[in-house]
């Protein structure tokens, strides 16, 4: 019986030892998952800006030639 305790008691060390990793792996992705959310919200917001900025350009069709031409 005392070794069956035992037994359990070292099960139970060795599972807290890995819940404790497992918790700070998540907490580790969480940090890089935020980051990686906050840099595609930027670059986001650039696509959005470049592609006003290229909405003003006139298509390669609709240029007047150049004057060498």
């Amino acid at each position: 019986m005392k070794n069956r305790i035992t037994d359990l008691e070292i099960r139970i060390t060795h599972q807290e030892s890995s819940i404790d990793e497992l918790t700070r792996t998540i907490l580790v992705q969480d940090k890089v998952i935020k980051q990686l959310k906050q840099d595609m919200e930027i670059i986001q917001n650039q696509m959005k800006e470049l592609s006003s900025e290229l909405s003003n350009i006139a298509h390669v069709s609709e240029e007047t030639p150049p004057p060498h031409y």
